[in-house]
């Protein structure tokens, strides 16, 4: 198959031209941030803790959330792929092996999520941060030869589509759940109000501009 074909190419050239006894070091170690979602889980639970990064933990949770739903309980046991090191001739894994499917790659997935989530309601110096680590996240999974590229890329797209959906369920609870509102607080932004405050705010500016004229 061509797909296999391009992701066992891809997966050996990082092997024989950008694996180092160096990297075989660092790459093991960004990965297990990763694992199980923890390194999110628990940024999560700390910007819970304050009123000004409350949202951006809200669409976080709701995103990893879908990212388990999603991946890890629907996708991997209905797809069952196989490892990429159980195919792939000349392939070495580094680590231990996996126990669950291949498809998608569940740590690229809740990675991108929850990162992408986040990013919402946090400045844009958050931006480099987050989406930088879920990004060598994602790749430390090629690196290690755990997933195939294909599984990465999977990954990506669905954590992005999962963290908008979590803005979209995070807006209508702000919005309609007055106990959810006032726990989440009216400067919860870091960088201020929410885009769609902003826009009401805009709309009311244009009225009083009217009522002036």
């Amino acid at each position: 198959m061509p797909f296999l074909t391009m992701d066992a190419d891809i997966l050996l050239y990082i092997q024989d031209h950008i694996r180092s006894s160096f990297l075989d070091k660092i790459f093991p170690n960004i990965t297990f941030l990763g694992d199980a979602g923890i390194f999110w889980i628990l940024l999560t639970v700390v910007f819970l803790c304050f009123r000004k990064t409350r949202r951006a933990a809200v669409c976080s949770a709701i995103a990893l959330v879908g990212s388990l739903l999603l991946n890890n309980c629907i996708l991997k046991p209905l797809v069952n792929r196989t490892r990429p090191y159980e195919l792939i001739e000349g392939l070495v894994l580094i680590g231990e092996k996996a126990k669950d499917g291949s498809f998608p790659s569940g740590h690229t997935a809740a990675s991108i999520a929850s990162a992408v989530a986040m990013c919402r309601y946090l400045k844009k110096r958050w931006y480099l941060p987050l989406i930088g680590l879920a990004l060598m996240i994602s790749f430390s999974r090629l690196y290690i030869g755990i997933h195939y590229p294909t599984d990465v890329l999977v990954g990506l797209l669905d954590g992005i589509l999962l963290a908008v959906i979590a803005w979209v369920i995070e807006s209508k609870l702000y919005r309609g759940v007055p106990k959810y509102a006032a726990f989440a607080g009216t400067d919860t932004a870091i960088a201020g109000k929410s885009p769609d405050d902003k826009s009401s705010d805009d709309h009311k500016e244009n009225d009083d501009t009217t009522t002036v004229v």
